[in-house]
């Protein structure tokens, strides 16, 4: 970052998106800490953090879209320190919220980087796919980026903040589908009652011309 600058920034944080281990919760803060010495633009190192974050996971979609599913599992078996189950987990995630689990799912460390296998694999939109995707990683960049702008020497403590925002995504993301489950329970017994008001007038009509 120090001889690249913003450009540095964001090649780091693509690499953490093709390389999951790579932890972007060190990389974003020392990116705002960076910016905020004067070696790069603050402005340059959001918009290049989140370029980065869209290529990488352009990489995976790729990748999921042109080799389908048991391929790119493969591919990520030889990987180290990758752990299938992980995988897994995004992928059983996806199948279950689609879009919703690509917006969030980029606010949640390892996760952020499945989920594009999936999303790839199954074709979805590639405009839905970026439009999500970079919405949720400006979101997750730019609190790390300016935490670490903020707290300047001390950007390294960001790390310890990481897990409780990682938990309030997951909690966020509970409620929206406990909400969507609810509002779909709630127009399917409108949409039943409805119904069966409208059919009660022809049964009537049905019984009086008998």
């Amino acid at each position: 970052m120090e001889s690249m600058g913003a450009l540095g920034a964001g090649l780091a944080i693509a690499l953490e998106n093709v390389f999951p281990p790579l932890p972007s919760e060190i990389i974003l803060p020392l990116a705002g800490f960076t910016a905020s010495r004067g070696d790069m633009s603050l402005i340059g190192a959001l918009v290049l953090t989140t370029l980065g974050s869209v290529v990488g996971a352009m990489f995976w979609y790729a990748v999921g879209a042109a080799v389908g599913r048991d391929r790119t599992r493969a591919i990520l078996a030889g990987l180290p320190l990758i752990k299938l189950k992980d995988v897994d987990r995004a992928e059983a995630w996806f199948d279950k919220h689609g879009v919703k689990t690509v917006f969030f799912g980029r606010m949640i460390p390892i996760f952020r980087s499945f989920i594009s296998v999936p999303a790839g694999v199954s074709r979805m939109s590639l405009t839905v796919f970026l439009a999500f995707t970079t919405l949720g990683s400006a979101i997750w960049n730019t609190v790390f980026v300016l935490a670490g702008y903020q707290l300047g020497e001390s950007w390294h403590r960001v790390e310890e903040y990481a897990d409780v925002f990682q938990k309030i995504v997951i909690v966020v993301v509970a409620l929206a589908v406990v909400a969507a489950i609810v509002f779909g329970i709630v127009r399917w017994n409108r949409d039943r009652h409805d119904a069966q008001h409208r059919a009660a007038p022809r049964r009537r009509a049905g019984r009086n011309s008998r």
